[in-house]
């Protein structure tokens, strides 16, 4: 387990990212070397952190401006629009998932850095042969250190306390995303045991259907028990290229819309949609042509941008 009182020691390098309109900064640093038992060099860690607003509790509503606001100030007139100040000294009316939310990557490596700098991004359209010659090589050069995390957790090894459904084929948890508390917000991923599957392009109808039908039934079901929520009230998605090379489904509240999330055309492909296309060709996703999203900094930009002349219009 990290030390988290180390986070105290942490030295600022650079402001990897600053994103307003979701209240985060991605900054990036070193920690303590006391950070990690796992890291036993006395040289400090570099590290990744990911600090945001949180929603506001809305059971603390009735005490809002109260107790929660001490100071307004009015800063226009014509709207109405008064900053205001919030008293984190107020004990009592504490925000159930805290005021911020902190994500630590630490020892965080120069692919992680690469990941978390604000980039530009291009559309790229990606032929079977394009991914058998270009991404397949890229995704099998990953060592299985980079997916260490997730074969603790399906191993039972890691974060046991989290899981909210379990099987052969796959477990249900949290996302790191999520504070854990604002259902508006609600973030799941469930993630698949077969350690073959990596991608969409992975999946084959007469092997991966019934998986995915588990995935959605067992998602509403849990849901619905936990949180009330009912059919059509989530938003499950497959990200390609995702995140980390082992097939998992993200599962979303439908009204949560912060396209930052992985939610955009490009890059999110509806669980429904990926499940009725394997109903019609279970082939599909072998031969089709992908069109996605690329940022400057991906593994796959300079490779896939130089190839673009390859795709016929």
């Amino acid at each position: 387990m990290p030390d988290i009182s180390a986070l105290k020691g942490f030295v600022l390098t650079e402001i990897l990212n600053e994103e307003p309109d979701r209240c985060r900064l991605t900054l990036l640093g070193t920690l303590p070397s006391g950070w990690s038992a796992e890291e036993s060099q006395d040289q400090p860690l570099q590290a990744i952190i990911r600090i945001e607003k949180n929603a506001f509790a809305s059971e603390q509503a009735v005490a809002l401006f109260k107790d929660l606001v001490h100071k307004t100030k009015l800063m226009g007139k014509q709207y109405t629009w008064v900053a205001g100040w919030l008293s984190f000294q107020a004990s009592d009316i504490k925000q159930p998932q805290g005021d911020v939310k902190i994500n630590v990557i630490c020892p965080a490596t120069d692919v992680h850095v690469k990941k978390y700098t604000k980039q530009k991004s291009i559309l790229v359209r990606e032929t079977p042969e394009l991914y058998r010659r270009i991404t397949l090589p890229f995704i099998n050069s990953f060592p299985p250190e980079r997916t260490r995390w997730v074969a603790e957790i399906l191993a039972g090894r890691a974060e046991q306390e989290k899981v909210l459904y379990s099987s052969s084929e796959c477990v249900v948890l949290p996302d790191m995303k999520w504070d854990l508390h604002t259902t508006e917000s609600l973030y799941l991923v469930a993630i698949a045991h077969d350690p073959v599957l990596r991608s969409l392009r992975d999946l084959r109808g007469d092997v991966h259907l019934d998986l995915l039908k588990s995935i959605r039934r067992e998602a509403y079901r849990i849901v619905g028990e936990r949180w009330n929520i009912g059919r059509g009230g989530l938003r499950m998605l497959i990200h390609y290229q995702p995140s980390y090379y082992h097939f998992h489904v993200h599962i979303v509240n439908a009204n949560y819309e912060l396209a930052g999330f992985g939610m955009v055309v490009g890059q999110a492909h509806l669980l429904e949609d990926v499940i009725s296309l394997l109903e019609v060709n279970p082939k599909i996703f072998e031969t089709m042509t992908l069109t996605y999203g690329l940022g400057e900094q991906h593994g796959l930009y300079e490779q896939m941008k130089l190839t673009q002349s390859e795709v016929d219009d």
